[in-house]
């Protein structure tokens, strides 16, 4: 199919796992009933984002959360990038996103490669890597859609991992992400549309949505960057489901226009697969 309608659903998540796996359900059946062919959940959208949670809310791969978000991909015969979760398997916890394809079979899975573990002066700090392990995978699924590449937030600011999935196939990278109330107004915009532009591919933020309340203040604003660099959806800081038509076509004909993936001299790179 040349185009296709992505759904973007930026919520609001609490400490009750059963009730955030619930509005995640009603969410993506909306997203559904609004014609949406592929839906996409925010990071950690099961669990607050706090190191001392992860290991509270973690289950093993098919858990509570795995299973329900199984059973609506094949109820509203969706693809879904079911954001991520903390997930459990042999003693380490992973921050990690299931991808259901519409008759609910695991189609993919990927774990957050890059660890958020920063220290910013007067801003924040916060140290993944005290609860969670790295995955190690390049994740770029099949469908129906042409490739969807995957990554987790803090992966976005590694434009190797982008540039790999792009020469892997992927026509667009949908990320799971919290970026804060630091790094959100400098980095998050220009990080997704300067990832689309480099690969000419269209790159998703799914973002939960702001609560000021929590102790760690998600920045919102989802978005979906084109293969230009042009913001094309977007969401403010409240709960929403924004609603991006995909065209494919647009790839082929930027590429044509302006083929920067041909003109790479990947003879004068220190690392050859770029």
């Amino acid at each position: 199919m040349n185009s296709y309608k992505l759904a973007i659903c930026q919520m609001k998540t609490s400490n009750n796992k059963t009730v955030n796996i619930q509005h995640a359900i009603e969410m993506i059946a909306e997203a559904s009933k609004n014609g949406a062919d592929v839906v996409a959940l925010p990071e950690m959208f099961n669990c607050p984002y706090e190191n001392r949670f992860f290991k509270e809310f973690a289950e093993e791969y098919p858990g509570e959360t795995s299973k329900a978000l199984s059973k609506i991909a094949f109820d509203c015969g969706v693809y879904l990038i079911g954001g991520s979760i903390p997930e459990f398997e042999d003693g380490k916890i992973y921050n990690t996103s299931y991808v259901f394809d519409k008759s609910g079979i695991l189609i993919g899975r990927h774990r957050k490669v890059h660890l958020f573990d920063i220290d910013v002066k007067d801003g924040v700090s916060f140290k993944e890597s005290d609860t969670l392990s790295r995955g190690n995978d390049i994740t770029v699924i099949d469908t129906e859609y042409g490739k969807i590449g995957v990554a987790i937030c803090y992966d976005v600011r590694f434009p190797e991992l982008s540039r790999l999935m792009a020469l892997k196939g992927a026509e667009i990278v949908i990320l799971p992400a919290a970026f804060n109330m630091t790094t959100g107004p400098a980095h998050w915009e220009l990080s997704i549309r300067m990832r689309a532009l480099d690969n000419q591919i269209f790159f998703a933020g799914v973002s939960p949505a702001r609560d000021e309340n929590a102790s760690y203040i998600s920045y919102a604003n989802s978005m979906v960057s084109d293969p230009w660099g042009r913001i094309i959806g977007a969401a403010g800081k409240d709960e929403n489901i924004i609603y991006v038509d995909i065209d494919r076509s647009l790839i082929g004909k930027i590429r044509q226009q302006l083929p920067l993936l041909n003109h790479r001299r990947t003879d004068l790179y220190k690392v050859g697969i770029l």
